[in-house]
């Protein structure tokens, strides 16, 4: 039986390509890793409190939130955070984490009203290695961005990364 060689009828065919499998090593010091976005709607609220028990009628009473400094409903803070968490994951430079470290220096800086659009920039703080060989860490500083350009949130964190 003939290996098969990738060509077809005289064509070559490529293997299939998916999500960029990154190490440590793909980042250094400086580099900006920018997401996808997302628009956030109420089911994203109502899915994030029925997850987390957090039921403040900020977030989910239009009536009450009408009546505060905002006028309307607000995302929750936390939800805000792990959706810009999230949305970096989808470059594909988190495919090889071995551990989250950490979190820190969260602020929240305005609020995400529904139907605004986000999306993540982090810039790497520190790529530096271990004392393991096959481990680097890095530590990014996000800043979760909306539509108009705003930034609504920053916060930094640490991940322990497989190397090359």
């Amino acid at each position: 039986m003939q290996e098969f060689d990738g060509d077809v009828a005289g064509v070559a065919t490529k293997a299939p390509k998916g999500r960029p499998d990154h190490y440590w090593d793909a980042l250094v010091e400086g580099d900006v890793v920018v997401s996808p976005g997302i628009t956030v709607s109420e089911a994203h609220l109502v899915q994030w409190a029925g997850l987390t028990g957090d039921w403040v009628s900020l977030h989910l009473d239009e009536e009450y939130a009408s009546k505060t400094q905002f006028g309307r409903r607000i995302g929750h803070g936390p939800l805000t955070l792990s959706v810009g968490l999230g949305l970096l994951t989808q470059t594909g430079y988190f495919t090889n984490v071995t551990a989250w470290l950490g979190l820190d220096e969260v602020r929240a800086v305005q609020p995400v009203f529904i139907g605004d659009t986000i999306h993540t920039e982090a810039t790497v703080r520190t790529a530096r290695t271990t004392k393991r060989p096959d481990t680097g860490i890095w530590t990014l500083d996000y800043k979760v961005i909306k539509q108009d350009g705003s930034v609504v949130m920053t916060f930094s964190s640490s991940f322990m990364i497989k190397r090359k």
